[in-house]
């Protein structure tokens, strides 16, 4: 039965569905199914659908109203609309052919002054929008009217003579009518646009800093940005992507009409709608853009190849729009509901029984007060001390919740200053053979501060993708401990590849293989993961091999020995299976032994827990999160054991008043020093019969 119920939770995909419906790109689902079905569709009642002629007409007249869209996508994540881009689409259309055709231009230049008009029209609608902050449904509006009347009165005087000429360019010619790869030119204009204005949005500060204000102004205003002037530019931008669009359809068709243009706003904005790109600003894509014209298009010259009245064509088109945007509307919000329910998938984690504590049981783990009257260090001076280390000079190092790593000076630690501030939340430390301090920050990766400088640079933040995981695990969310081999490789955990780091009671409900073992070399700056699919993988610490390494699962309660190199090479085995609580960071002590922090003890009922990954399904569905079950992390001690795993003996503070919480501990010439993340305080015990010389990490003296 445990065998079954193990494979169940181990294989069955609702994991997987969880993790897909937190990617960003699944925001296309309804889109992309509103496309199938629409091709689906016509294909099986219009003739020669599928043909590639039929396709090579709709992907030239997709390139153009795509750029229109684009503009109006932009408008719209900013938290705008344009309803004048039709008048200024007929402008630039009468422009660039004025330019060409009467005045002869060559090419190049024409289509430069086109785009500074388009330019201009939509900085007039930025500069009443995005600085005189007038409603943009109403300002646009009367700039369609305004531009729609200086397009009459310029294509009623020009009219005849663009007619009556026909213009020497090869390269206006090659515009309109060739092909590339059996594409249209226009075509792959607008592909390698698509794929620069997909990096600006997605990659760029430019784009970040448009969603911020479509997303809220007042915040956006607040953090700094320059709202006004985002918000005027993208008014700019849709008028420079507008006459793009017009310059295409120019080099095309070649003439101009008064009807150039006549109520396409409202066709692009249906494209808009359709793709999913929302009115209330700060959500959208370039991939929503292009499936909304793609639909609008296919659904348009279809129902005009089966002669249906143009009448019904608008009102089909209507119908679809207000379809797909209600189930578009739907969609995001049951998907953000699924994603609550199936994204934490908790697993099946057997747990052996845990060892005896009492004082009366004889057991190694018997609960005692040997750090009672441990001496505090910085009481209350520093915040989330997570790892303590020692320099040959007996200076004390430890980092903070404010992304500070602070020194006390040997020998009283009195006096402290800021060694480097790094940012995130500095956890494990280790020195490596010439003093250079490595540290692993949550959130952040492996960082390095230099000897010499202070310097702090960033080591590795990533690591290779793996091929069969749906979550991105390529970055590193939380770099945990870290010990640095004899050739100077580091071995660092990171605990778990799904959530941040506050989010580790999740973690613990979920008691799956979500964390990982990860090899960084300095001598290449390459990173790998040397091990994965470990529960919570935390301290490491070198064996004295050389070629193995101890490293701690703190919600499996168990500590495992792992050979990176040597004949045993890839293999792990279980050292202590059945720890009483949860283990942190190991580290040498001065007899060839190990000290392993446990930062909080085992309980019954969460034990219980484990067992049953139903239960813990059904707490997190129906309660809130301050009411899950969560590992017992406010008592904790310090074990001593051997390489094979042997406990010699522990280290409990009973009252729990000095460090209720130890994550680390470092012995250092005669003294055991502690720390813990959620304490304020460092703690000295002195150990009895320790050699006074010794240091976790010698330094070379250079």
């Amino acid at each position: 039965m445990d065998t079954i119920k193990k494979l169940r939770y181990r294989y069955w995909p609702d994991r997987a569905i969880g993790e897909l419906l937190a990617k960003q790109w699944m925001e296309t689902a309804v889109p992309l199914l509103v496309l199938v079905v629409v091709v689906a569709a016509f294909a099986s009642v219009v003739d020669n659908f599928l043909a590639f002629s039929s396709i090579s007409v709709l992907l030239r007249e997709a390139s153009e109203i795509g750029f229109i869209v684009f503009g109006m996508a932009l408008v719209l994540i900013v938290g705008g609309i344009d309803l004048s881009v039709g008048s200024m689409y007929a402008i630039c259309n009468v422009v660039v052919l004025y330019l060409i055709h009467v005045q002869e231009w060559a090419a190049l230049p024409a289509m430069g002054a086109t785009l500074l008009c388009g330019a201009l029209m939509g900085a007039v609608n930025g500069v009443l929008i995005g600085y005189l902050k007038l409603r943009a449904f109403l300002t646009t509006l009367v700039t369609l009217i305004v531009f729609r009347a200086i397009f009459n009165l310029i294509q009623f005087n020009w009219a005849v003579e663009i007619a009556s000429t026909i213009p020497d360019s090869d390269l206006w010619d090659e515009l309109g009518n060739d092909t590339f790869l059996a594409l249209p030119i226009s075509t792959w204009i607008f592909i390698v646009v698509a794929i620069l204005f997909h990096i600006f949005l997605t990659r760029m500060r430019g784009g970040w800093h448009i969603m911020a204000v479509g997303g809220s102004r007042r915040s956006a205003y607040n953090s700094g940005l320059p709202v006004n002037r985002i918000a005027a530019s993208a008014y700019v931008a849709s008028g420079v992507f507008t006459a793009v669009a017009a310059i295409l359809f120019a080099a095309r068709v070649d003439s101009s009409s008064a009807d150039t243009g006549m109520g396409i706003e409202i066709v692009v904005l249906a494209a808009a709608l359709l793709g999913g790109i929302r009115l209330g600003g700060g959500k959208g894509s370039v991939a929503k853009a292009v499936l909304g014209t793609l639909i609008v298009l296919i659904v348009t010259n279809s129902l005009r190849g089966l002669s249906v009245p143009a009448g019904y064509i608008r009102m089909t088109l209507a119908f679809i729009m207000i379809a797909a945007v209600t189930l578009d509307i739907r969609w995001f919000k049951n998907r953000g509901k699924a994603l609550r329910e199936l994204y934490v998938s908790p697993g099946y984690l057997p747990l052996p029984g845990a060892p005896a504590t009492s004082k009366a049981s004889g057991s190694p783990y018997a609960v005692n007060n040997k750090l009672g009257q441990t001496e505090l260090i910085g009481l209350g001076m520093v915040e989330s001390p997570e790892d303590v280390i020692l320099d040959e000079h007996d200076h004390l190092y430890c980092g903070t919740r404010h992304g500070d790593i602070m020194r006390f000076f040997a020998p009283d630690y009195q006096r402290m200053e800021l060694y480097a501030h790094i940012g995130g939340q500095p956890l494990g430390m280790a020195f490596n053979k010439v003093g250079d301090l490595y540290v692993c920050v949550g959130g952040m990766g492996l960082y390095c501060i230099r000897r010499k400088d202070r310097a702090v640079e960033k080591a590795t933040d990533e690591t290779g993708r793996s091929l069969l995981s749906v979550v991105d695990d390529s970055r590193l969310r939380l770099a945990d401990d870290l010990d640095i081999a004899p050739d100077g490789r580091i071995f660092f955990s990171e605990a778990t590849v799904r959530y941040e780091m506050h989010e580790w009671p999740i973690d613990s409900l979920e008691g799956r293989g979500n964390g990982r073992i990860i090899c960084y070399d300095p001598a290449t700056g390459r990173t790998h993961t040397a091990l994965k699919n470990l529960v919570f993988p935390n301290g490491i610490c070198m064996a004295s091999d050389g070629q193995s390494l101890l490293f701690a699962e703190s919600w499996a309660c168990r500590i495992s020995r792992y050979w990176f190199d040597g004949p045993r090479k890839g293999q792990v085995e279980v050292v202590i299976p059945d720890l009483p609580g949860y283990p942190d960071n190991i580290n040498r002590a001065s007899d060839g032994n190990y000290w392993i922090a446990i930062m909080g003890m085992r309980s019954p009922s969460f034990d219980l827990a484990m067992r049953s990954p139903a239960f813990r399904r059904r707490m997190v569905k129906r309660l809130g999160q301050d009411e899950w079950l969560a590992p017992n992390i406010n008592v904790g001690c310090v074990i001593k054991c051997d390489e094979s795993g042997r406990v010699l003996e522990s280290y409990w503070d009973r009252s729990g008043e000095n460090h209720p919480m130890i994550t680390s501990m470092r012995e250092h010439r005669g003294y055991l020093y502690l720390g813990g993340i959620s304490n304020n305080r460092i703690g000295r015990y002195r150990l009895d019969h320790a050699d006074p010389d010794f240091m976790q990490h010698p330094i070379e003296q250079v």
